[in-house]
This record gives structure tokens, sequence and C-alpha cells, in this order.
């Protein structure tokens, strides 16, 4: 079986946060996203330091499908350089894993 990776992205809020899960999910590259509360971002950007609202967004997918859908997310995104990153799942509910895996492709 191919393994399984959790993304991690920030969007600006959660409209753009929920269209893009809807997108993902309605081209299969992701089985599931979780879209969390609004936290606050303190980060450099061209030089400055910004501080800024923003929604949190976890997705499960499959680690091959990490490029497809980055290059995605960034076609959707209002961001210049929006955050996309990859944690592996090491483990888990057998169930659910079994689950994901039957949602993307």
């Amino acid at each position: 079986m191919e393994e399984l990776t959790l993304l991690y992205v920030t969007c600006a809020d959660g409209d753009e946060a929920k269209r893009i899960a809807r997108g993902l999910l309605a081209d299969r590259l992701v089985a599931c996203a979780n879209v969390l509360s609004p936290h606050t971002a303190i980060y450099r950007w061209q030089g400055e330091v910004q501080e800024d609202a923003e929604v949190g967004m976890l997705l499960k997918t499959r680690r091959d499908l990490t490029v497809p859908v980055a290059e995605r997310i960034k076609a959707m995104h209002s961001y210049d350089l929006p955050c996309v990153v990859s944690l592996p799942i090491h483990g888990g509910s057998a169930d659910f894993l079994a689950w994901l895996h039957a949602e993307v492709g």
C-alpha cells in the first residue's frame, strides 16, 4: 500500500480553506480536510515581520499525491507562496487508514 501523509496548509480565511478543500475532494486528491480555527501567524515576508489572521487546514492523502495536491492548492490559493507541508502518517486506526486509501486517487 502507498504511504499516507498529512498536509498542513494555511489560508487567508475559512471560506478560502473550504473552497480549496472542496476542490481537492472533488478531484479525489485528498480523502478528508479539517478546517481549523483562525489563528495568528507571525512571519517574515519580504524583509519585514508580518502578523496576520489565518486559518489552518489539515489534509489527508497519499504521499505520492503530495506534489499534485500542492500544485492544485497553488492554483486555487490567494497567496503568492502558500504554506503546504507534508508530515508522514506512521500508523493509526487500521480501518481509518484503509478508508483513506480507498478515497483518494
